[in-house]
């Protein structure tokens, strides 16, 4: 416009050039096997015993190695690929929860995120039933990890899909709970299984008082509704046993154990199994 000017760097022009490169890469990088699941397991506090499991993508990309999806989910948001890489995601996960049963393990659900552009999808639930059909998953084994986000920005349309999954035996964890704006309100409208403490509230306890005083919040909240509630981040014995004390029946975090692949996670399974 006039009377104005604007600077040009070749930083602008570098990262411009690295996102396009990026986003090349992830449309090759699910036809050529490039992505694996790693599994981190979710602990009852009572009885210490694993009773479900978070599937988590990661990337080997062939130049750069080891992607952190930090860097990739991002675009791949942007990009819309985020649909088809989180379909293969899902399938992925159910076989392997079957994988596992065959191998005579113990039962566990299976939690997988589900991002806005997915469910927004008109056909997400067909989608979902044709997967459940093909792998012999169980529905009330498999839990959808939502934001706060992904449910507000789907309106209407969100709401009746999260009744019509509820109805068929699906599980629904609210992830990063406490972080956005209208969460409790979401808990009265929409079929919560789970609420999940966001990592941000559980990594200066026992020791921040005003985190200690939000997660009290929320797991009290979660108690009166009836809801389950699980803390995400947990590294300390500390940690787990101030959750243990208010009442959290859940816990995930590098504490127990980090994401690690399928072989491992069956020997950890078993030995869990076996140790109770």
């Amino acid at each position: 416009g006039r009377d104005t000017f604007h600077f040009y760097t070749e930083d602008m022009n570098a990262q411009t050039l690295e996102a396009l490169t990026l986003e090349n890469d992830l449309q090759r990088a699910l036809s050529n096997d490039e992505f694996t699941l790693h599994y981190q397991p979710q602990i009852d506090l009572r009885s210490g015993k694993i009773t479900g499991t978070e599937a988590l993508l990661r990337w080997q990309h062939p130049q750069h190695g080891n992607m952190s999806p930090e860097v990739f989910i991002p675009i791949a948001e942007e990009r819309g690929l985020i649909v088809p890489i989180g379909d293969w995601v899902l399938e992925t996960a159910c076989r392997q929860i079957i994988e596992w049963q065959q191998q005579g393990l113990p039962a566990i659900n299976m939690a997988v995120n589900i991002s806005a552009l997915q469910l927004q999808h008109a056909d997400f639930y067909e989608k979902l039933v044709a997967v459940l059909s093909r792998t012999g998953m169980l529905p009330e084994a498999l839990e959808l990890e939502l934001t706060e986000s992904a449910v507000m920005q789907g309106g209407e349309h969100t709401s009746a899909l999260l009744q019509q999954l509820k109805a068929l035996g699906i599980r629904l964890a609210m992830d990063d709970f406490g972080t956005g704006y209208s969460s409790l309100s979401y808990l009265k409208q929409f079929p919560i299984d789970k609420l999940k403490i966001d990592r941000s509230f559980i990594k200066d306890l026992p020791d921040n008082t005003e985190d200690k005083a939000l997660t009290q919040a929320i797991i009290g909240i979660a108690q009166a509704l009836k809801i389950k509630v699980i803390a995400e981040g947990v590294e300390t014995l500390e940690q787990q046993q101030f959750l243990q004390h208010e009442g959290c029946n859940l816990m995930q975090g590098f504490y127990f154990s980090r994401p690690i692949p399928a072989e491992e996670f069956a020997e950890l399974l078993s030995s869990n199994a076996e140790s109770r």
